[in-house]
């Protein structure tokens, strides 16, 4: 990390990139951005903003059945926990009746309340709040490195799947009369994206992670009118809202996490703007 550390310094000679722990948090946003815009697309398009939430708000429950079971490493436990939640809140969304948000609202407000009753009842509810706002700033080099693993293994996926699910998202009865497996493909996309959440949100918060990935995609739609020009404005806000974040984070003395929403939110409201005058003047 020395070499890493002095190329930073000599590339960013500024006076918010001097702390190792700024560096860190600088290599983790340029590493989950992308994961974070390219999987928003997918959520807003499929309308599943409220599934990244869900499986946000439901972390607690993964990390006191990991107290209760005795596992030292948070993260595994809630890693554990959201991808069988994951699956099973869109097992039921595709073969119940109840609409979407329905079946994502029950499974979400019971994952949650039985993480709250566990941690209470074991007294740990105290030692995990830190997992509502996450902090950035406390990553370190290895937890950067089972990151970037993490996330270049993320990204092969979604590229490998992502016509499949591009076809399932705008038209699930075509993808079915294509011959794609759109029970497998949905299941692929929840997958990927509990898996997402997860990594991230000891350094983001369960309480803005959503807003991570819904937000740069959400803005990027006004602005964009092919797939291509979606995927590529959505990665783009996101890498600037977080590094102008970070930034802004470190001199006002706020959450990292909280600050790169406020950003994605400014620009959201940009986008919209653009895309309203657009239409007025054409």
């Amino acid at each position: 990390m020395e070499r890493i550390y002095s190329i930073m310094n000599f590339i960013l000679p500024f006076e918010w990139a001097s702390p190792d722990f700024m560096k860190n948090a600088l290599l983790a946003v340029i590493v989950v951005c992308p994961l974070f815009g390219t999987l928003g697309t997918a959520v807003v398009s499929n309308r599943m903003s409220f599934f990244s939430d869900a499986i946000g708000h439901s972390s607690l429950t993964g990390i006191a059945i990991g107290v209760i079971l005795g596992i030292r490493e948070p993260t595994v436990a809630m890693m554990v926990f959201s991808l069988l939640l994951g699956f099973a809140i869109i097992s039921v969304k595709l073969k119940g009746k109840a609409s979407a948000d329905t079946i994502i609202g029950v499974f979400s407000s019971a994952s949650v309340a039985l993480g709250i009753v566990l941690l209470s009842a074991t007294g740990n509810f105290a030692k995990y709040q830190r997992y509502l706002v996450g902090d950035i700033l406390s990553i370190r080099p290895g937890e950067i490195a089972l990151l970037l693993i993490a996330a270049a293994g993320i990204l092969l996926v979604w590229i490998f799947f992502y016509n499949r699910m591009l076809i399932t998202n705008l038209h699930l009865t075509f993808a079915k009369s294509r011959g794609i497996r759109t029970f497998w493909i949905e299941q692929i996309f929840a997958l990927v994206t509990a898996a997402t959440v997860t990594l991230s949100i000891r350094w983001t918060g369960l309480l803005v992670i959503n807003s991570l990935l819904v937000l740069p995609a959400a803005a990027s739609r006004f602005v964009s009118r092919t797939s291509r020009q979606y995927l590529c404005t959505s990665i783009a806000i996101s890498f600037a809202s977080g590094i102008a974040g970070l930034i802004i984070s470190y001199y006002i003395g706020s959450a990292s996490g909280a600050t790169i929403v406020i950003i994605n939110t400014v620009l959201f409201g940009l986008c919209f703007l653009f895309a309203a005058i657009k239409r007025r003047v054409q």
